[in-house]
């Protein structure tokens, strides 16, 4: 697609479900207290695996590492996460999500009532196609390639 071409109906939809999924995601956790990136965090911690090396996180959360460390620092100290180390490689840092981080997390997801209601009226059928198609299209764009 060139720069002249308009987006097609279909990716405008998508930026507005993913528009609207966003400002309620950060309605939520601003809610409790959280940046964006915080609660992105914490429930990236909340995924399998539920263990992930700083520079791991930093990456699926589009971060620096170096700011991932200030934001984990500010979570520790909330005592939403905890660091820990490989124990092959000390050098390696990884972060897991306390009790209370995963308490909250699950606070912020139902946060998201409206986005929750409305993925929710999708027959079983349709939820698997979409994850399905989802999934295949996030593969390419998590791999970043062009």
């Amino acid at each position: 697609m060139s720069p002249d071409t308009p987006p097609s109906p279909l990716a405008l939809l998508v930026a507005r479900f993913v528009s609207a999924y966003l400002e309620e995601f950060l309605a939520s956790a601003e809610g409790h207290g959280l940046t964006l990136t915080q609660a992105k965090m914490l429930l990236a911690l909340n995924e399998p695996p539920s263990e992930l090396p700083m520079r791991v996180l930093a990456s699926r959360l589009t971060c620096d590492p170096s700011n991932l460390t200030g934001v984990a620092d500010r979570m520790e100290a909330r005592g939403l996460v905890r660091r820990t180390v490989n124990p092959a490689d000390r050098r390696v840092k990884y972060l897991v999500a306390t009790e209370a981080g995963r308490e909250l997390a699950d606070r912020i997801r139902a946060g998201q009532a409206r986005s929750l209601r409305a993925l929710a009226e999708l027959t079983a059928a349709e939820e698997r196609q979409l994850e399905s198609m989802l999934e295949r299209l996030v593969g390419k764009l998590e791999a970043r390639e062009d």
